[in-house]
C-alpha cells in the first residue's frame, strides 16, 4: 500500500555496477576523487539509501495529495512534509557530496553521484529537483567572474538556496532560438531583463532564503537564433557585492502549472520585470555565449531525467514483483480444469512471469547504460574535465550516450510502468498502491529537457553526423571487440551471437539512413526515433552481457549470492532472445520507409 515504505531500492544492483562490473573502480580514491575511495563510496550509498527509503520517501504521497499554493506576490508554499524531507537531507549534509573539496565537499565521482541520485528520485521524484541549487553553484563556480563566484557560490551552498534553469517561453517552446526575452545593459555586468518564461521547474518555493535562476535572454542588438542568446544570473532577492541579501528582484511567478503528475514540483510561469520592479541579472562570466554555457546545465538535466526514469521504473518493477509473490488468484494453468485446484501466487502464471522478466531485464539494462555513461564521465573528470584535450574522446562518447540515457530510458521507463500496473490488475489503478503515482510522475520524462524526437535528432545530426560518425564507430568497435574476444565464453555464446546479428543490423541502419538523409531529411524525421531505440537496445545488450560475464565469474566466488548472479544471467538471456531480434525489424522498417505520409494533404488526418 502507498506509505512511507513505498520505495524499493535495488542497492544490490547499484553496488554490482559500481564495484563488481565497473570499468572505473580503480579511479576511486585517486585524484581528483581522492576523498572518496571504494569503501567510502559503499558506506555513503548504504547510509543514503536508508535516508531515501524513510525520511525522503515519507513525503512522496502526502506532498502529491496536498500540492502547492501560490500567493499574490508570487511566492510558492510547499507541503510541510516536503519541507521536513528537505530539512532531513540538509541536516545530514548530503548536499556536500557533489561539491568539490575546495568548497568543503567530498568531490565524489559522477558514478557515485548518479547512483545516489537514483536512490533520491526513486524515493521521491519531485524532491530531487529542489536540490538544484548546488549544481547551479558549480556552474557559477566554473563560468562566473571572480566577483560572481564571491557573491553567490558559498551563499548558495551554506544557505541551501534553490536554483532553476530558465529557457522555455510560451511562444517558442522547444525552439529555444525563438526566445523573445530581452536584456538591456545597465552597467558593468548588470543587465535588466524583460520577458515571460514557462515550465520553469521549481521556479519558486519557500524553503530557502533565496533562489538563483539561470536565464537565457537576448541582449539588445544581438543576432537572431540561439547564437544571440546570453546567460544571466538572476536571483529572487538581489545579492550585493559583499554577498548580503538586498531587495526583491523583479522575477515573479505568475502561475503554477496544473500537471497530471509531479504535483509537488512547482512548475512555474515566470515573469521578468513584473510588478513594476525591474528584473536585474548579471551576465554570466561577462561573455555572450549563453547557449554553450546553458548546455552544461541541459546535459546535466538530461542525464538526471534518464536516471529518474530508470529509478522509478525500478521501484515500479520491485513493487509489482512483491505484489505478484503475495497475491493469490486462479489455479496453475496446467491445472485449470481441476475445480479443486489450489489458487497460486500470480507470479506462477506465465504471462505475469513474462511481464516481470521483461521489466527486470530492461530496468537492469537501463541501469547498466546509465552507470556506464556515468563511468565515462568519471574518465572525463579524471583526465582534466570537459574541454581538456586528454578527455576529448570520452567527452565525445558521453555526448553520444546522453540522448540514449534521456530518450530511451524515458520512453521505455514509462512503458515499463504500464506493464507493472498490469501485474496488479485493477488494484494498480487505485491510489492504494504507488504505481499510479509513479506513472503520473514519469510521463513528463519523455517531454521535458527535449522530447524523445529532439533527442533523436540531436543523436543523428549533432552526435553522429557532426564528426562523420567517428565517435559512433569507436563505440560500435568496442562492442565488436567484446564479441570477437568471446567474453563470457561458451556460456554466453548464444547471447553474443544475438548481439552480433543485432549489431550488423544496426550498422546497416546507419548506412541506409546516411543515404536516405541525402535524398531528404524527412527520412531522418520519420525514422529518427527508431534509430535511437536501435542504438540504445544494442548498447544495453552489450552492457548486460558484460555484466552477465562478470556474474558468471562471481557466482562461484560468492555462493551466498547465487540468486542475484543467476538473475543477472537469466535477464541477459531473456533480453537477447526477446529484445535484440527487434533490431532487424527496425532495419526493415527504416530500409523500406517512404515519404508517403509527408505528401498527404493535412485534411486527410
Amino acid at each position: 500500500m502507498t506509505s512511507v515504505h513505498h520505495y524499493k531500492s535495488n542497492l544490490r544492483d547499484i553496488m554490482f555496477n559500481l564495484f563488481e562490473a565497473s570499468e572505473t573502480l580503480d579511479l576511486l580514491g585517486k585524484a581528483p576523487f581522492e576523498g572518496v575511495d571504494a569503501e567510502t563510496a559503499r558506506t555513503v550509498l548504504e547510509t543514503f539509501e536508508k535516508l531515501c527509503s524513510t525520511e525522503i520517501a515519507a513525503s512522496f504521497a502526502d506532498a502529491d495529495r496536498e500540492g502547492l499554493t501560490l500567493d499574490a506576490e508570487g511566492n510558492v508554499t510547499l507541503p510541510a512534509s516536503l519541507k521536513a524531507s528537505l530539512q532531513a537531507y540538509y541536516d545530514a549534509e548530503w548536499n556536500y557530496l557533489e561539491l568539490s573539496p575546495e568548497r568543503g565537499g567530498y568531490g565524489a565521482p559522477p558514478s557515485v553521484l548518479w547512483a545516489s541520485f537514483e536512490l533520491l528520485v526513486g524515493a521521491h521524484a519531485s524532491f530531487g529537483f529542489y536540490l538544484f541549487g548546488a549544481f547551479i553553484s558549480r556552474i557559477i563556480d566554473r563560468s562566473g567572474t571572480p566577483s560572481q563566484r564571491e557573491r553567490f557560490v558559498q551563499n548558495i551552498i551554506e544557505g541551501h538556496w534553490g536554483g532553476s534553469m530558465v529557457l522555455t517561453e510560451p511562444d517558442a517552446g522547444s525552439d529555444v532560438g525563438a526566445a523573445r526575452s530581452k536584456a538591456r545593459h545597465i552597467e558593468g555586468d548588470v543587465w535588466e531583463l524583460e520577458g515571460s518564461k514557462r515550465f520553469i521547474t521549481n521556479g519558486d518555493f519557500d524553503f530557502p532564503d533565496n533562489i538563483v535562476h539561470l536565464v537565457l535572454a537576448r541582449p539588445e542588438g544581438a543576432v537572431a537564433g540561439t547564437k544571440g542568446l546570453s546567460l544571466f544570473i538572476v536571483p529572487k532577492f538581489w545579492v550585493h557585492e559583499d554577498g548580503s541579501l538586498g531587495e526583491r528582484n523583479g522575477a515573479f511567478v505568475r502561475g503554477i502549472e496544473e500537471k497530471m503528475g509531479l504535483h509537488a514540483s512547482a512548475t512555474c510561469d515566470l515573469e521578468l520585470g513584473g510588478n513594476g520592479i525591474p528584473c536585474r541579472g548579471l551576465l554570466m562570466g561577462e561573455v555572450h555565449c549563453g547557449i554553450a554555457q546553458m548546455f552544461h546545465v541541459i546535459e546535466h538535466a538530461r542525464m538526471a531525467v534518464g536516471v529518474k526514469s530508470m529509478a522509478v521504473a525500478s521501484t515500479g518493477y520491485l513493487n509489482a514483483l512483491a505484489y505478484a509473490k503475495e497475491r493469490k488468484q486462479g489455479p496453475d494453468l496446467l491445472e485449470a480444469t481441476d475445480k479443486e485446484a489450489d489458487r497460486i501466487e500470480i507470479i506462477g502464471h506465465p504471462d505475469v512471469r513474462r511481464m516481470l522478466m521483461l521489466q527486470k531485464s530492461y530496468v537492469e539494462g537501463m541501469r547498466a547504460l546509465c552507470m556506464y555513461t556515468a563511468q565515462i564521465q568519471d574518465k572525463v573528470e579524471s583526465l582534466g574535465g570537459h574541454g581538456s584535450e586528454g578527455a576529448a574522446p570520452f567527452d565525445r562518447l558521453n555526448d553520444l550516450l546522453l540522448p540514449l540515457v534521456k530518450g530511451f530510458c524515458s520512453e521505455k521507463g514509462y512503458e515499463l510502468l504500464a506493464i507493472a500496473l498490469q501485474v496488479y490488475g485493477g488494484s494498480g489503478y487505485c491510489k492504494d498502491y504507488p504505481i499510479e503515482q509513479y506513472i503520473r510522475d514519469a510521463k513528463i520524462d519523455t517531454l521535458y529537457e527535449g522530447t524523445t524526437h529532439i533527442q533523436s535528432l540531436d543523436l543523428f545530426f549533432r552526435k553522429v553526423a557532426r564528426d562523420m560518425g567517428e565517435t559512433l564507430r569507436v563505440h560500435l568497435g568496442n562492442i565488436h571487440t567484446f564479441i570477437d574476444d568471446e567474453v563470457g565464453g561458451e556460456q554466453l555464446a548464444t547471447e553474443r551471437a544475438a548481439l552480433a546479428r543485432a549489431l550488423t543490423e544496426l550498422e546497416t541502419i546507419f548506412g541506409v539512413m546516411m543515404g536516405k538523409a541525402a535524398e531528404s531529411l524527412y527520412h531522418v524525421g520519420l525514422q529518427g526515433n527508431r534509430i535511437l531505440l536501435a542504438l540504445a537496445e544494442v548498447t544495453i545488450g552489450w552492457r548486460m552481457m558484460h555484466n552477465a560475464a562478470v556474474a558468471l565469474r562471481r557466482r562461484d566466488e560468492n555462493p551466498a549470492d547465487l540468486a542475484f548472479y543467476d538473475g543477472k544471467i537469466a535477464a541477459t538471456r531473456f533480453y537477447a532472445a526477446e529484445v535484440l531480434p527487434r533490431i532487424g525489424l527496425y532495419r526493415r522498417l527504416i530500409q523500406d520507409g517512404t515519404l508517403d505520409v509527408m505528401e498527404l494533404h493535412d485534411s486527410v488526418f
